[in-house]
Parts: C-alpha cells; structure tokens; sequence
C-alpha cells in the first residue's frame, strides 16, 4: 500500500481529516516509510501542537482501505519503526486525535531516549541518563497598531548524561540523525573516562525514583488553537485599551502576546521513565504617559496556562495604563528609615531571593547566609514559605523533577524556622540529607536546582489595610537593577513607588534606593496581605516590612 500523507491542523480537531490538504510522500527510509522532517508544506506547522521536526503528519490510506499504517522513522534509532496507533478516519471512535496524536509522538520520542541509554550502557556506562525536549513557540509585538516583530519556531533536542563509577559527563545534540546520535553517546563517554571522580556523583536511588499520579492540568489545547491573526489581534487590544485609558498615555513601547508548547521525555538507566507536556501564554502591555514634558513607563500583564485563564486584552491593557499614569509627577524623598509596603510583583523579587538563599547548591558551598542554620528561627513567626511542585495548574508543577523523583510540597519556613532547603540528589548527599525533588536539568550539565512553586503563605489583611497602619513610609512598586549579597544578605536595590502618609498613598516618588539585609528584613515583617496570586512560578501577597532605610536625597 502506498500511504498518502496529510498534514493535520489544529482547526481539524473534530476528526474533520477528509478536509486535509493531501502531500506528496518525500524521502524514503530503508524500511519504504516517510522521514519526519521530509520537506512537506504542512498546514500550521507553528501553530500545530503535535509538531515532531516542525510538522506532524497524519497517514491516511486510500479510500476504501479499512486499516491504516502510521509510521514515524526516528533517524537516530537507525531503523524505520510502524505502529498502530487510532485510525486516521472521520470518523475517531478512541477518542480526540490530538490527544491521540499526542500519545504517538510521546511513544516515540520515549523509545528514542530508551534506545540512547540502552547503547551507553552496552557500551560501557555504568549509569546513563537521556531526556529529549521538543517545543513549539510564538510571540508578536504589537507597536502603535503595527506588527513590530512576529516570531514562530519549533525546535527539539536531546541531552546525554553517563556515569562510569563516580566519573560523570554530559553532552547533547539538537540533530537527532543517527551520525548526531552516535557523535553525542561516543562524545559523553569519552569525556566520563577522563573526569575526575566525585564521591556525590550519580543517579537518584532506585527507591526515590516516581512521579506524581495525579493529572497536574499543566497542558491546555487552546492555547495552540488560536490562530495567527488572533494572537496578533489580542496583542493589538492590549495596547489599544492603554491608549484609549487616559489622554496622558501619549505614546506605546507595544503590546505582546506569545504561547509556548514543550514536551519532555526523561528515561534513564535505574529504571525511571516519565514524560510530561505543557502549554503556556501570555498577554502584556507597555504604554507611555507624558505630563508637563516628563514622561513615565510602566505596564502590566496576564499569563496562564489555558487561554481560558488569562485576564482579557482589555482589562491587561487598562491596568498598565493606570500603573503608568500614577507615576506621573514623580519625585524624589529624603534619606530616613520608615516602614516600607511591597506590592506583590516587588515582594515576589524578595521571595525570591530566599529561595535562591535556600537553594542546596548555595548552601553547601557555604555562599548563603543562611547555610548551617537548619533548624533555626530565620525570619518572623508570621513568615511560613512552601515550595510545591505537584500544585494542579502551577507554573513551576511537574509530575517529576529533572532526575525521575517525584515532586512534593515542601515546608521550607514554618512560623520562622528554617525547615528545609531545596535539593536534588547531589547536594542532598554534599549536606547528608535527602532530595526533596527539586532537580532542574537542561540538556548539558549535571543536575541542578530549582523551585517548584515557591511562595510565601498569605496573612489576613487587603494591601490597603495594611497601608492604612502606616503613618509615614513607602509603596514599593517597582526595583531597578541589582544590589545583592546572598553570602551576608546584604540588600540594596534602586527602586519607585508612592509615598504613604497619614495612611494614604500621597505621590509617586522616584530616584530612591532601598537598602537592608535579608535576615532582618524577613525578621521585621510585620504584615502579609491576602492578595496571594500565581503569575509566575514564584509568588508573594502585598508585605509590611519595619525599619528599612530609604535613601533619597
């Protein structure tokens, strides 16, 4: 049977595949299937959440013919595989295609990383580690009602980690040909022979290895249904609803609007193997507000992981125009030492400080302060962080971290005390602890760490109550560049906002520096909002921080 090939788009999601542009067969394999990456003109290729090599492909028989053939030759298994997969009719009785679709491609890139681990082992590793990534993304800048720039790009790759004994190496390779293939397995052992050896070195344990069960709701196909047109149309609603809020708003760095698709596959020697999806989106506005020759910028934005969560255009465009225009008339303040108010997306940038001060890499190189301090009181008793990587619908969620171990919810402040840094398993062995299913992996390099996500628990009062319990202070709106010292906690960054007196917020001030250090700083926090909302994978509600030092003029 000679099979005719389809390009499927995300518009036929119903099963409507007899619609399908039909496309000439390419290059042959040696088994007499298509090469993904033929030189097809696919439908959506940017917009096709299936994407294997910049296309996806449905294999459709011959009219009348009651079976079908799917086959996805991977080059760098060496040899043409055919599965069987739904049938490609009208007519879906399993089920929706994409999903199914979706199943195929995670089948394949599953078996292409079983096979790079399987050749390291026989040729001599004694732990492999491979993980494949293949992703989609988009992104417009929308200036003045004109398109400014327009990005579409789909790419894969795949990263090798061995082990021989304690020596461990890393190579990867974003061409998945089977020389590419072979050059990365040979490459990655040649460099493991002449390591030195390192006592932590190694895959997780056996028993530590899983994933979470549970659906975690991190992949969402509307984000990849969205035309084109739309997602630049979205993009131009954002930057025109900040022009039309104020006659102040006189001008626009632009509105954006941009979505993301990845799939990961992770398979390694000891016997793990897990594969998860993810879509992302997000909408942002920039205006420009002029007022008496002087001119301020600020913006605002909405990001989810559905198109159904996202804050509309409108509203995305509104808010940055009133966080531009409050800015107007700015002005600088004396040097003193007051109470100082964070909004959320400035105490967020706290926050995250002390998760990269809890980070297990930083902590066993002795370069935070708060190293060797497990189990002490390090902050107020109102201060209570977790980090939580199985959170359904978080940014930071994933059923497994970068090594295979499940993630969890983890206490790493309760009341004050420092309950926990975040770890994966080289620094848990550095610290003689145990990983706490925080391992990050790119494809190079051995393991490292990251958040899950990572937030301080709300309090009980809105942010303007807590402005009202401040008689002379500041709003903190925004930080300028970087003044951090994580070894002494020393913190001092440029900074804007609204001066507060008499529990009111008075004017924009501009041109300050606030300064401090960490350790006292989450000591003095004397209130924490209720406004608690996830819009990275880092969050914090609106604090109250006793006694820092503003410095002005």
């Amino acid at each position: 049977m000679q099979p005719i090939f389809s390009a499927f788009s995300p518009a036929q999601r119903d099963g409507d595949v007899e619609s399908t542009r039909q496309l000439q067969p390419g290059p042959k394999s040696p088994g007499g299937v298509v090469e993904a990456g033929s030189p097809f003109q696919p439908l959506n290729t940017s917009r096709d959440p299936l994407a294997f090599s910049g296309f996806n492909y449905c294999l459709k028989p011959r009219e009348g013919l009651a079976s079908v053939l799917w086959a996805v030759t991977f080059a760098a298994a060496g040899t043409a595989r055919t599965l069987s997969p739904p049938r490609c009719f009208p007519s879906w009785p399993d089920g929706n295609p994409v999903s199914q679709l979706k199943s195929l491609l995670m089948a394949n890139l599953t078996q292409l990383a079983t096979s790079v681990v399987d050749r390291a082992m026989r040729r001599g590793a004694t732990a492999a580690e491979c993980i494949l990534r293949e992703g989609t993304e988009f992104s417009t800048v929308v200036r003045l009602g004109q398109v400014e720039t327009l990005k579409e790009a789909s790419a894969r790759a795949a990263g090798l980690r061995v082990l021989m004994g304690r020596r461990a190496a890393s190579t990867y390779t974003s061409d998945l040909s089977e020389e590419a293939v072979e050059r990365m397995i040979s490459s990655a052992l040649e460099l493991a022979r002449i390591t030195s050896e390192d006592p932590a070195a190694g895959l997780p344990e056996a028993a530590e290895l899983g994933q979470v069960k549970a659906d975690l709701q991190l992949y969402f196909n509307d984000v990849v249904s969205l035309p084109p047109a739309e997602r630049i149309a979205m993009a131009r609603r954002a930057e025109e609803a900040a022009m039309q809020a104020d006659a102040r708003i006189t001008n626009s760095e632009g509105g954006s609007f941009e979505a993301a698709t990845s799939r990961k596959v992770l398979v390694n020697s000891a016997g793990f193997t897990g594969q998860t999806s993810r879509s992302y989106c997000g909408i942002m506005a920039t205006p420009v507000a002029q007022q008496n020759g002087a001119m301020q910028r600020d913006y605002w934005w909405s990001s989810a992981l559905s198109l159904a969560r996202l804050d509309s255009p409108e509203h995305v465009g509104r808010i940055a125009a009133e966080r531009t225009v409050r800015r107007l008339g700015a002005r600088k303040v004396r040097t003193q030492k007051v109470p100082v108010v964070f909004d959320p997306q400035t105490a967020r940038a706290l926050v995250e400080l002390l998760a990269e001060a809890v980070n297990g890499d930083a902590v066993y190189r002795s370069a935070s302060y708060l190293a060797g301090k497990l189990g002490q009181v390090v902050a107020g008793p109102n201060v209570t962080v977790f980090d939580d990587g199985a959170m359904p619908g978080g940014f930071g969620s994933a059923p497994f971290d970068g090594e295979g171990v499940p993630t969890r919810r983890t206490v790493v402040l309760e009341r004050g005390q420092l309950k926990s840094y975040l770890l994966n398993t080289y620094t848990a062995r550095k610290l003689g602890l145990r990983t706490t299913g925080n391992a990050s992996r790119s494809l190079t390099g051995n393991p490292g760490i990251g958040t899950g996500n990572f937030y301080l628990a709300p309090g009980e009062k809105t942010p303007r109550q807590i402005i009202a319990g401040v008689p002379e202070g500041l709003y903190v709106t925004d930080f300028l560049g970087m003044g951090v010292n994580l070894v002494t906690g020393d913190f001092s960054r440029g900074a804007s906002g609204i001066w507060i007196s008499g529990g009111e917020l008075a004017y924009p001030v501009e041109e300050i520096t606030v300064g401090g250090n960490l350790a006292e700083m989450f000591s003095n926090v004397a209130e924490i909002g209720n406004d608690l909302e996830f819009r990275t994978a880092v969050a914090s509600p609106t604090i109250r921080i006793e006694g820092m030092t503003v410095a002005g003029e």
